[in-house]
């Protein structure tokens, strides 16, 4: 597949800088796939839209706020980066801008927004794209990038609001935080540096009203990485290095499922990361936690076993994202899909509107 047969003609003034409030009243593109329709609701209709026995499959994976400012110990010089959390504090990759004259052994502070030193981490070296380094003082990490990191928004974003007065202010950091996390996230388990984004839509009342509507929710955990947004830059879709994601799908998580396809039920992807995971999973259901990770490519011609329908914001021209909805809905649809979004002035990428493919 040629990789700009996923490019589109975009007006950048649509790129949302902000959710709408409250943030299940965000518009609903509704696609079809038996009838060919196209119907335009909001977000809190779902339950008009779900039926009794649908299962919503949600990621509940946390975001941390991993962007982060270090100041470099001997020069005084700073860099600003992301870092990218795992299970051991003694190597641990960051993307960090201007980082070329950076040496093995150098340590670097990291600075929180007062501009007091909150933590030391130590350069061990480059592996591909990325710094990895190890935390010498200030942990735990994830109360450490609590404390100091900022909001992990993508660039487009704040590319977006500069020049915004709204967004020159004191408190937006804090507003971020609320914004750019779902309402069920889990505190423990898997953690993200990219919001699920469909997820942010969900309320608590519109989960309650979908779950008096008899549909269940089921959570499963991906971790989102900086990878999952970034453009597909090769000249087919299938020489792009697709990242790796690590998931947890539960043994009560599997259960649900089971009993949902058991019952008649469909089965909704709230997200491409929920899409994702459950896409990557045995056909047959097993009766135990899978927690493993996943480098699945879902392009036109995937067949589609866990998956019936998927509820996703509007995404970057020439991403695996765009890929994945393709592959859903047939690539001349979604062509035209993205036309009339963009024709409605639709509010696109991670702050954005919503499509659900039925």
């Amino acid at each position: 597949m040629r990789t700009d047969e996923l490019d589109y003609e975009f007006d950048s003034t649509l790129i949302a800088t902000h959710p709408v409030e409250p943030r299940d009243s965000a518009r609903l593109l509704v696609v079809d796939r038996k009838s060919g329709g196209i119907a335009h609701r909001r977000v809190r209709d779902l339950p008009e839209l779900l039926s009794a026995g649908d299962a919503l499959v949600v990621n509940a994976t946390r975001v941390v706020p991993a962007r982060v400012n270090f100041e470099r110990a001997g020069s005084g010089g700073r860099l600003e980066g992301l870092l990218l959390p795992g299970e051991s504090t003694d190597r641990i990759g960051c993307y960090l801008k201007g980082a070329k004259k950076l040496r093995a052994g150098e340590r670097l502070l990291l600075r929180a927004a007062d501009d007091t030193c909150r933590g030391v981490f130590e350069v061990l070296g480059r592996q591909e794209e990325q710094v990895m380094l190890r935390l010498l003082e200030g942990g735990p990490l994830s109360s450490l990038l609590e404390d100091a990191g900022h909001v992990p928004l993508p660039p487009y974003i704040l590319s977006a609001r500069r020049g915004e007065a709204a967004f020159d202010r004191p408190d937006i950091e804090a507003r971020d935080r609320d914004w750019y996390r779902t309402v069920y996230q889990h505190l423990g388990g898997q953690f993200s540096v990219a919001a699920p984004t469909a997820g942010l839509h969900f309320t608590e009342p519109l989960l309650e009203r979908l779950q008096t509507s008899g549909i269940t929710r089921i959570d499963l955990e991906l971790e989102v990485g900086p990878g999952t947004f970034r453009p597909v830059t090769t000249e087919t879709l299938e020489a792009h290095p697709m990242h790796r994601e690590r998931f947890v799908v539960d043994d009560l998580a599997q259960a649900g499922l089971k009993q949902t396809r058991a019952h008649g039920g469909r089965i909704l992807a709230v997200g491409t990361t929920s899409c994702r995971a459950l896409e990557s999973l045995p056909e047959v259901l097993p009766e135990r936690t899978i927690a493993t990770d996943t480098d699945l490519l879902i392009a036109p011609g995937h067949r589609f076993r866990h998956v019936d329908l998927l509820l996703t914001n509007f995404h970057l021209p020439r991403s695996t994202l765009l890929a994945l909805v393709a592959a859903l809905v047939g690539l001349d649809r979604l062509r035209e899909v993205y036309a009339e979004a963009i024709a409605e002035r639709y509010r696109f990428y991670s702050y954005g509107d919503a499509m659900l493919i039925l």
